[in-house]
């Protein structure tokens, strides 16, 4: 039957199934020998690229790298830029012998770019490019704003090279110039004002098509009324027309789609997530002032973002490569190669929306795309001949250095996994042929030696993640330093040839052949278990007998409550002379035959069992002849002489307070809390529960023989380490018990000169100063110096209605009014609690900061860090910097999280104010200089 249940009988030593042994019996697959995965899975593939890591919230970043990197002409001209150390060394700029590392942005962007061409890895760590950026890793940025600052830079760094091709590339790439026309309607006179432009922002609301976009861009505009334009040929203000004239393009054109737009009825930004068509081939000769220059380019790049809300989301970017005309997505450290040399969007175009209502996804023709997430579009201009696919681009010899010696240290690396893989492999095959070796020989057959094996050490022998210690059979010996007879269901009986082997290998003792069962246990058992039995029949004959009427007037007095429990008292005495309190309950091989402690005890008199302390009839007999009985033993004797002092000493509920002290009362006793509750615990089972003997106050006070608490903090903050005692409750424990200290809060009556009375209060012994302060102290760095605490998250919602018909006050749940910055008090600590609706717990140390917070944040309630408004007692916690334990928050802590995020299209907002935190943005980055 075991075999067929693959179940361990817990009860029966000679099951040997179902103990782990089935992962080992026969094929195994060498991969479940270890849980470490291929190096090789790290390696990238050829004819692939390599992927960039995403270091919390840097995807935009990612992205727009990707793009940058696929622009052959820029990777060339950035490869021949020398930094500021370029007179240290060789032509290069670099010392031959010397090991480059990076330094500047420039720098950095290079090392980067030369990993991203040659590196063996899958994907590489772009950290020390964001470092020298100065940028927050874990708050997303808008990618538009980070694009137009990172291509101003890189324009200034590259403009004070000498070489020209270097020196122009940004203006070669992505410069194209307009001229914003303006026309006199009186005088006919035009205008001109050239601006130059590295990508054209482009307004897509209420539009379908990129070319609507561009028209819009590009379309006439009237100025008249207040807006009239001054003619310098007129000399006076007229009415005229404004447009732009796109001059030039550059070779790779940037679209900007202006996804992202300020709401001014919400004070936030959101994201228009329209349907927008655009060609792959987009023809932009009837654009330009000159038509007979034929200007076609090719779409490029993609750049996606994922999402509904401005504030939140992910960003992929779809790049053709120039030399193959292949289509790849870009998702961080993941690469896919789309099929058939075609741009596919796929699942980027299937999230859902704010509204119920899905707005259809139109028809396009071939070679027309649509999305409504794309925010950039890049296009190259096509040239004839495809002179793009001759460039090659070369490494120089400092930075191809610096990939070979990241290429080794990958090597290496990929060499330990695989060493580290080996080995476990080995060691896994190992301990499956030693199992299969031993397994087959553990069943004890008839007549052959045999002997006791705990089972928790075979499971462990079982268990590969667990290593296998010595044998201890130590906690299966009785007193007699013999097998005790109930814990035969924790050992399984194997054969002495398998015994042999594990004790030669794996050590340990003592060995516990046939004779080690002890003898004098089971006879122990035996007669307990008879006794048992006879307690069942007679407590039938009991029952019976409380049923029935008394014909005479003859017997015995017997209370209610021994009625109820002699059963329980003759089974508790039992239970005493047991090894195994385990199993008192008569227990054993995993069955139970008998529950002795039946709810027909309390049947006999239809009540249940409120005290299981008293003895047989205590509860007919008054205090005063129970302290006369000779048969209660010692501690039964001091329960029941404590226990009337307790009844009214500790269950009082006006205990001593300061402010509610009687006036005919001069001194209150101080004991310790901890005193208390070993006391209540005597008391409750006095047989069971060493009896206290001595107050302990010494523990209240320091090395000094001063106090530890002041008289005001006894009754507040350290209310949990003292008790405070009448002087007729001090008298009762100074009878009991040996008072090794007495400590006293002496109440002192002062009258001022204008007869005012003034009280004070004094202890004896004094307060030790230093000691209190120092008690303080390391209280508070208790406090402020925790790991892996427990602290709770709750995120407050505003009770906002989102159709935009309706509107109510932003309140919480729990509170009836109030405005939405209101704050909702909440205990610091609590040693018992609920979970709340809406509220995670997270584990942190005092030593994180408020940022790092914020990320384990996002993770959970998937809110950015710069949205996320935490507030703690009422108090805001702002400073990203700053460490928990200096902004106070301690174990069990509640922080209130409320989420800054757009509410959609509200068609009458006029009465809810809203108070916008002002954009950072990439203010103190590297993008502006700092």
């Amino acid at each position: 039957m075991c075999e067929f249940y693959r179940r361990n009988c817990r009860g029966n030593p000679n099951c040997l199934v179902g103990l782990g042994e089935h992962v080992w019996l026969g094929e195994i697959d060498e991969n479940s020998f270890h849980n470490i995965d291929d190096p090789n899975s790290e390696r990238r593939c050829k004819n692939t690229f390599v992927g960039l890591t995403n270091l919390g919230a840097t995807c935009y970043v990612n992205t727009l790298l990707q793009v940058w990197f696929h622009n052959l002409e820029l990777r060339q001209a950035l490869y021949l830029c020398h930094g500021p150390r370029k007179e240290i060394g060789t032509g290069e700029g670099i010392e031959e012998d010397a090991e480059f590392e990076p330094q500047s942005i420039c720098e950095h962007l290079q090392y980067l770019f030369a990993l991203l061409q040659s590196s063996n890895r899958r994907y590489i760590d772009p950290s020390g490019f964001v470092k020298a950026l100065g940028l927050d890793t874990g708050q997303q940025q808008d990618a538009q704003e980070f694009s137009k600052l990172f291509m101003s830079l890189l324009e200034d760094t590259l403009s004070k090279q000498n070489n020209p091709d270097v020196q122009n590339i940004i203006q070669q790439q992505f410069c194209g110039q307009y001229a914003y026309v303006t026309v006199c309607n009186q005088c006919g006179r035009e205008s001109k004002l050239l601006s130059r432009f590295y990508e054209l922002e482009l307004n897509i609301q209420g539009h379908k098509q990129l070319t609507d976009c561009i028209d819009e861009f590009l379309k006439e505009e009237k100025l008249e009324g207040d807006n009239r334009y001054f003619c310098d040929e007129c000399q006076d203000k007229q009415n005229a027309t404004r447009k732009i004239k796109l001059l030039s393009i550059p070779r790779t054109l940037n679209l900007q789609l202006l996804r992202f737009v300020f709401d001014r009825q919400t004070g936030h930004k959101k994201k228009l997530n329209s349907y927008i068509s655009f060609p792959e081939v987009l023809d932009l000769t009837t654009y330009l002032e000159r038509k007979d220059i034929g200007c076609v380019y090719e779409l490029s790049a993609v750049l996606i973002h994922r999402g509904v809300s401005a504030y939140s989301g992910h960003y992929i970017a779809h790049v053709r490569d120039d030399r193959t005309g292949d289509w790849y997505k870009f998702n961080d450290e993941e690469i896919e190669k789309m099929e058939g040399k075609k741009l596919q969007l796929g699942i980027e175009e299937d999230l859902a929306e704010p509204s119920k209502s899905q707005t259809r996804k139109p028809k396009c023709v071939k070679g027309v795309h649509c999305s409504r997430n794309a925010y950039m579009l890049v296009y190259r201009r096509k040239v004839e001949g495809d002179q793009e696919k001759e460039i090659t681009v070369q490494l120089p010899s400092h930075l191809q250095k610096m990939v070979e010696r990241d290429n080794k240290k990958f090597e290496e690396w990929c060499m330990e996994m695989a060493e580290m893989r080996k080995q476990s492999v080995d060691k896994g095959k190992a301990k499956h042929e030693e199992v299969q070796e031993l397994f087959n020989m553990l069943p004890a057959k008839e007549d052959e030696h045999y002997e006791f094996l705990p089972v928790d050490w075979l499971r462990k022998w079982l268990d590969d993640s667990a290593v296998t210690k010595p044998i201890d059979n130590s906690c299966h010996l009785c007193a007699h330093n013999r097998l005790i007879p109930d814990k035969i269901c924790d050992v399984k009986r194997i054969s002495q040839k398998a015994a042999d082997i594990f004790y030669a290998r794996y050590g340990g003792g003592p060995r516990l052949d046939a004779s080690a069962l002890c003898r004098d246990c089971v006879v122990e058992k035996c007669r307990i278990l008879r006794l048992k039995n006879q307690l069942n029949e007679d407590y039938k004959i009991i029952s019976n007998l409380t049923r029935s009427t008394l014909q005479s007037h003859e017997g015995y007095w017997v209370g209610k409550a021994s009625l109820r429990s002699w059963r329980q008292l003759a089974l508790n005495q039992l239970d005493g002379k047991e090894d195994d309190p385990e199993h008192a309950d008569g227990k054993s091989n995993g069955e139970g035959p008998n529950n002795l402690h039946a709810k027909g005890d309390d049947e006999l008199t239809g009540e249940k069992d409120d005290d299981e302390d008293l003895n047989f009839n205590e509860d007919l007999v008054c205090p005063h002849e129970k302290e006369g009985e000779e048969n209660e033993t010692l501690s039964k004797m001091m329960a029941n002489e404590q226990k009337s002092a307790l009844l009214c000493l500790f269950q009082d509920k006006n205990r001593p307070l300061l402010i509610k002290w009687p006036e005919e009362t001069e001194v209150l006793y101080v004991v310790s809390q901890f005193f208390v509750e070993e006391w209540k615990k005597f008391i409750r089972k006095p047989t069971k529960c060493s009896p206290v003997s001595s107050v302990g106050n010494n523990a209240l006070l320091c090395p000094h023989g001063g106090l530890m608490f002041t008289a005001d903090s006894m009754t507040k903050e350290d209310s949990k380490h003292v008790a405070l005692l009448w002087p007729n409750e001090w008298e009762i424990i100074h009878k009991l018990f040996v008072v090794d200290n007495t400590i006293k809060v002496i109440r002192l009556i002062n009258t001022g000169e204008t007869g005012t009375v003034q009280l004070e209060y004094s202890t004896s012994p004094d307060l030790c100063g230093e000691c209190r302060e120092g008690l303080l102290c390391q209280q508070q760095r208790d406090l402020r110096e925790y790991t892996q605490a427990t602290i709770y998250i709750r995120k407050v919602v505003d009770s906002i209605k989102s159709n935009g018909a309706k509107r109510r006050k932003l309140t919480h749940p729990c509170i009836g009014g109030g405005n939405s910055s209101t704050y909702y008090k909440q205990g610091i600590r609590r040693s018992t609690r609920h979970r709340v609706r809406g509220e995670k717990e997270l584990i942190v140390s005092a030593n994180q900061t408020l940022k790092e917070l914020k990320i384990q944040i996002m993770h959970a309630f998937s809110v950015a860090p710069f949205d996320q408004n935490l507030s703690l007692e009422g108090r805001m916690l702002t400073d990203d910097t700053a460490t928990l334990g200096n902004l106070g928050v301690i174990p069990e802590s509640v922080i209130l999280l409320k989420a800054d995020e757009p509410i959609a299209d509200y068609t009458a907002m006029d009465d809810i104010m809203q108070v916008c935190m002002p954009e950072e943005g990439f203010k103190g980055t590297g993008l502006l200089g700092h």
